[in-house]
């Protein structure tokens, strides 16, 4: 992170020019005017000249200027003939439902992330916070990609922190509103690319309400317009961008979380849905999630575990509120537990599970079922190299019913990736950049190719099972 904030010297320098300047003003101003210097002392000055440094000082603690964070990936991914592979961590018929597979050696995309920052402190000690999210995407390796791009502001929002007026269980909270990724309900398991859980879109909330030492909430309300609706209504009248909002009550008791969301979707009942007018105007999302501070309490490391459940417009259980075609019976549980520890002194492990089950999702009768298994292993031989080795294993029944012309499904997929990797400092597992190259070996059941024609594994696809990708990778964050 760059930081164009004064340094604490220089604000300290600062602080002690404006007293000398002050100061001179002062001897000026008395040697005008005798009666001004018989109505105050010199330490009468001297602690006006203390007031004046004291408001300087605050600025030079990091409460203010510029900072730039980013996120990063980019690389090629080929097949055996040297040419480009489709891939991603959601290519499986079970990704169309959120089922992600894995990502090392196996993300053919360039993906950015520009975060601008600006901080500032009033007189009255109250912060606030201006954020800037930019982000690309593209599949095409040329250097110019704008006509392919899909370049896009994720967030522009504004948070109030340490307010001078707030007092009691509202101490320390802080308010925002704008376009934001939710701070809290916004995690994912990194290894297989997947939010367990995420919350964003238009709207304002508070953050921090403190009601015991252990206990505190966070409550928003956000709004999101789906997608536009099928081309079989466009004659009748209804909006083509139906607003969703969702009320959520994010609860923390120690280390457990606990939240709560209510939607509503005015009019989204009108929307045709597999030839009815069926989706969901309400819904429900719930999730119980423990986030420990050890490898299962079996070793040092950490953990997480949640379980998800929702209704109705709930039923989307990883993007809140962002699926206007659910029906209204959806229903929809989810669970995700990873951990990351140390096996050794020079081997690190990362396991994690993901799955889901729905029912009436998209049609009456429908179910949706996969589960993923992936483990992430790494081998450190020295300071800048490291060896990565990642497994994942998926299985799934999707009976779709032919929602959007998809065809029902049964069967399992594997892939397996070898990565050596260099970074400038090896050790921990969030430590980047990273430079790798990669060898994966990928094969699933014949009958996931019968899924949607046009899919990687659709049968017009050159995918065939049992198929070696290769290539090269940069992944960087700060």
């Amino acid at each position: 992170m760059f930081h164009t904030t004064n340094s604490p010297v220089k604000g300290r320098l600062a602080g002690r020019s404006l007293a000398v300047a002050v100061g001179l003003a002062s001897l000026a101003m008395a040697a005008g005017s005798v009666q001004a210097q018989e109505q105050q002392s010199v330490e009468e000055r001297l602690a006006a000249l203390e007031e004046k440094l004291a408001e300087v000082e605050p600025k030079a603690t990091g409460d203010e200027g510029f900072s730039f964070n980013t996120y990063a990936r980019s690389g090629l991914l080929l097949n055996g003939d040297l040419q480009s592979a489709p891939g991603g961590p959601y290519l499986t018929p079970a990704g169309s439902v959120g089922g992600a597979v894995g990502r090392l050696g196996n993300e053919p995309d360039t993906y950015l992330e520009a975060i601008l920052n600006y901080k500032q402190v009033a007189e009255n000690g109250t912060k606030s916070h201006y954020r800037l999210m930019i982000a690309d995407s593209t599949t095409s390796s040329n250097d110019w990609t704008a006509g392919d791009g899909a370049l896009n502001v994720r967030q522009a929002y504004v948070e109030f922190s340490n307010l001078a007026s707030f007092s009691g269980i509202f101490e320390d909270a802080s308010i925002w509103a704008g376009k934001r990724f939710d701070r809290d309900l916004n995690f994912d398991i990194h290894w297989l690319d997947s939010d367990i859980i995420f919350l964003g879109g238009l709207g304002a909330g508070i953050y921090d309400v403190k009601f015991a030492d252990n206990v505190e909430s966070n409550f928003s309300l956000y709004g999101r317009s789906f997608l536009e609706f099928p081309s079989d209504i466009q004659d009748q009248d209804i909006t083509s961008n139906t607003d969703n909002l969702i009320l959520t009550a994010d609860n923390y008791f120690g280390n457990v979380q606990w939240t709560l969301s209510g939607m509503k979707a005015q009019d989204n009942d009108q929307r045709v849905v597999g030839g009815a007018l069926q989706a969901a105007e309400t819904g429900v999302h719930t999730m119980l999630a423990y986030h420990g501070d050890s490898f299962f309490g079996v070793s040092e490391g950490n953990f997480k575990v949640a379980v998800l459940h929702g209704q109705g417009l709930g039923a989307e259980t990883k993007n809140i509120g962002a699926d206007g075609n659910l029906h209204e019976d959806a229903v929809s549980t989810r669970v995700a537990m990873y951990g990351t520890t140390y096996l050794s002194e020079n081997w690190r492990f990362a396991p994690a599970i993901l799955a889901e089950t729905s029912e009436d999702r998209y049609i009456k009768g429908d179910e949706y079922q996969w589960l993923t298994f992936n483990a992430r292993l790494a081998q450190e031989f020295n300071a800048n190299f490291e060896m990565q080795y990642e497994a994942s294993w998926q299985t799934m029944d999707l009976e779709t019913l032919g929602y959007d012309d998809r065809n029902a499904v049964d069967g399992d997929y594997s892939r397996f990736t070898i990565a050596p990797t260099f970074k400038p400092q090896v050790g921990g597992f969030w430590n980047r950049p990273e430079i790798r190259l990669f060898a994966s070996y990928s094969t699933w059941d014949d009958e996931l190719e019968t899924y949607a024609a046009g899919d990687p594994l659709g049968a017009d696809s050159d995918f065939e099972s049992g198929q070696w990708t290769f290539g090269t990778q940069m992944e960087i964050w700060f």
